[in-house]
């Protein structure tokens, strides 16, 4: 039996020794050490030997059995790296390669024309106020001198959601809330800015849905031309130092006098052209002194404090900032119109 395990051990480490691949060595692994190999077969032999030749013999087939697994855990090791490396030859990844660049986003043209109002007037000591889309009737027409017949309602066709409760028409009903909440106290120096919402048609100067940005000052001794002056600084500050303004009469039910505001055409310096159809002169607000009533309903006494109020499209500035002929841009998603401002 001895020279038979010996024979085994010479004949399998042969064979080993000429191993082409794994699944060879799991073969010959199989075929000597395996439940029914040829090493498992010798030793089912040992019950016939006598008590002096089993430890022998065992010791002999303990030794063929590690010669044997020395050899194929060396051949493993062997075939693991070689896969290991193959591997890294297959996935190497060539870093000096530029990488794929992602598109930058950017702000929207809107958004950033509202930041920047909004820079001017915070850099004018003003405040930023904010309400809420949803509003009564008082907020939004009643406490800014519009009673439920007051004709001027029809310059704004509104979204109803019940007879008290609509989508706001304009920011004004958070100047009525800052009044409110500031209990009579001056001054107050806020710009409210947010979307509003009108039964207009879409085209290309009118939208459902824009943004606004209003303003509210209020104190002793506030005067038309403290409002002149603020929206002078504004407009050359937004259009560039060489811009004037004009004031022209107009009606507002909540601002006493009341006025639209033009400044000088961008494209033609004033001199007339297309774009201001030849006027020299764009709109671009309305503005006046708060009307008393308001201040009224908003806690103050106006034979004490008096103030001025405006407000803008900001969709409106953008159109005249970036000379854009159709509002409709803004908010089809377009990202041949968009990528004009990235680096804007």
């Amino acid at each position: 039996m001895k020279e038979r395990l010996e024979a085994l051990r010479t004949e399998a480490l042969q064979e080993l020794g000429h191993v082409a691949n794994p699944q060879q060595l799991n073969d010959l692994r199989v075929k000597y050490l395996g439940k029914k190999g040829a090493l498992t077969e010798i030793l089912r032999g040992m019950g016939g030997l006598s008590a002096e030749e089993r430890p022998v013999i065992g010791q002999v087939g303990n030794d063929v059995r590690a010669a044997i697994e020395a050899v194929i855990e060396e051949k493993q090791a062997v075939f693991q790296q070689a896969e290991t490396e193959n591997r890294l030859r297959a996935e190497t990844i060539d870093v000096t390669l530029p990488g794929k660049r992602l598109p930058a986003g950017a702000v929207h043209p809107l958004n950033k024309v509202a930041q920047e109002i909004e820079d001017v007037f915070i850099g004018m000591g003003y405040t930023i106020a904010e309400g809420p889309e949803v509003e009564t009737d008082f907020y939004n027409f009643e406490a800014l001198n519009l009673p439920k017949d007051h004709p001027a309602r029809d310059m704004q066709d509104s979204f109803y959601v019940t007879d008290e409760i609509l989508m706001r028409t304009h920011t004004s009903p958070v100047q009525i809330r800052t009044m409110k909440a500031m209990n009579g106290k001056t001054p107050v120096k806020v710009i409210c800015p947010g979307k509003v919402y009108r039964r207009d048609d879409d085209d290309a100067t009118h939208s459902f849905q824009f943004i606004q940005i209003e303003g509210l000052v209020i104190g002793p001794n506030i005067r038309m031309s403290d409002l002149k002056g603020t929206l002078l600084q504004f407009a050359q500050q937004m259009f560039g130092m060489q811009t004037q303004i004009r004031l022209r009469p107009s009606f507002f039910p909540f601002t006493e006098p009341s006025a639209e505001v033009d400044v000088t055409c961008a494209q033609c310096g004033g001199r007339g052209c297309r774009m201001c159809k030849h006027t020299g002169w764009l709109e671009i607000l309305g503005c006046g002194m708060v009307h008393p009533r308001v201040l009224e309903m908003g806690g103050y006494d106006p034979d004490e404090v008096s103030g001025f109020a405006f407000g803008m499209g900001v969709e409106r500035i953008a159109l005249l900032k970036y000379e854009i002929d159709d509002i409709r841009h803004f908010y089809t998603n377009d990202l041949r119109f968009l990528s004009q401002f990235v680096r804007m």
